[in-house]
């Protein structure tokens, strides 16, 4: 069998549903006896760190359908958060042999230094078609016994019983440093915000970080150019307060969401949410700007979507081709828009980095307009 960097064997572990399916593999990073968390299918073929470094994973288990994992090692620059947000990880192979000029360590040591333990050998193809035929899942993985490990996943909390926003968002406002113009300020609500986002952000002006709690009235009285909703984890009717301050910016200074901050924006004018059976995970999903008719392939993470048949006086501008879920809005009268999709892209295709330019376009027009 082999070691990371000869300190320990890899120890037999399970994957085990609450139903009793069980899933057996080999533990490795910071090894535990029980780990428990909802279970979800990434698609991606590569962005393991950032994908578990990113707040919307909080409270979830990821399962990478790529087979081949750790090849390139971590590094310092390719993290989306200061720590690793997701409960764990699993993967078909894993490879403690990484190279790549950027990497700094491997994926073992690196899950291992944060308190976060992988699972490997598993057969990811049937436990993908398990999540596709069940939906996302409460489970428990780790090395104990099967029936530990079940009677662990019953009684989990059920994350979406969670506000998880409040357990990523940043205690204190802060101030991001501009790459462009210092004459726009944008204030960005966290709700799990990625580090990527903030550097697109960055190139359009100054950025000011704020709690997810924050009033609209101390955001009003900043006169900010723009307002960003972030993305984030969980799901959107646990942030309700949210909702109410959202509504209160919308038509008063130009607002864009991703994500989440799509999915406040759309109830903030009355839509409903609702829950995917095993969510939009992956760098390659199909998007149809219906205003163009371009194609996008798209980066995605997320568990909930707009209800389509609740959105009033908004104007849908993208759909998701596989299943026809609302990928984008637009408020035209009221200088507001969002995508349910990742235009930062990280890790994913670039192909709708446009829509920060856009942004900045919004800006300047309602600049104009005041």
């Amino acid at each position: 069998m082999s070691t990371d960097e000869g300190s320990f064997f890899y120890e037999k572990a399970r994957l085990v549903f609450r139903d009793g399916t069980v899933f057996e593999g080999r533990a490795f990073g910071d090894v535990k006896d029980v780990v428990t968390g909802e279970v979800v299918f990434h698609t991606g073929m590569s962005g393991y760190q950032e994908i578990m470094t990113d707040p919307s994973y909080r409270g979830q288990i990821v399962t990478f359908t790529y087979p081949h994992i750790g090849n390139y090692g971590v590094n310092s620059d390719d993290a989306e958060s200061k720590k690793v947000h997701a409960r764990g990880m699993i993967m078909r192979d894993y490879t403690d042999n990484y190279s790549n000029y950027r990497a700094e360590r491997s994926l073992a040591q690196w899950l291992k230094s944060n308190g976060i333990m992988g699972l490997f050998g598993l057969d990811t193809r049937k436990l993908t078609r398990y999540l596709r035929d069940n939906g996302a899942a409460m489970a428990a993985f780790g090395t104990a016994d099967a029936e530990t490990l079940q009677e662990a996943a019953i009684g989990a909390t059920l994350i979406d019983d969670v506000d998880l926003v409040a357990e990523v968002t940043t205690p204190r406002q802060y101030s991001v440093e501009s790459d462009g113009t210092q004459d726009r300020l944008i204030v960005a609500y966290d709700f799990g915000i990625k580090q990527s986002i903030l550097d697109n952000l960055c190139k359009l002006g100054r950025v000011q970080v704020m709690p997810a709690s924050t009033k609209a009235s101390d955001v009003l009285s900043m006169s900010p150019d723009g307002v960003f909703l972030s993305n984030g984890p969980g799901d959107p009717s646990m942030v309700s307060y949210a909702e109410k301050e959202i509504a209160d910016l919308v038509g008063r200074v130009p607002v864009f969401g991703i994500c989440l901050g799509h999915q406040l924006l759309c109830r903030s004018q009355g839509a409903k949410t609702h829950k995917l059976e095993f969510g939009h995970h992956g760098a390659n999903h199909p998007v149809k700007d219906m205003t163009t008719g371009k194609v996008e392939i798209t980066s995605q993470n997320h568990n909930y979507a707009v209800d389509a048949r609740t959105l009033r006086s908004v104007d849908v501008t993208h759909v998701n081709l596989n299943d026809s879920v609302v990928e984008g809005v637009s408020l035209k009268d009221k200088y507001a828009f969002s995508v349910q999709y990742h235009p930062e892209a990280g890790p994913g295709p670039h192909d709708s980095l446009y829509l920060f330019a856009r942004f900045k376009e919004l800006m300047d027009d309602y600049a104009k307009k005041k």
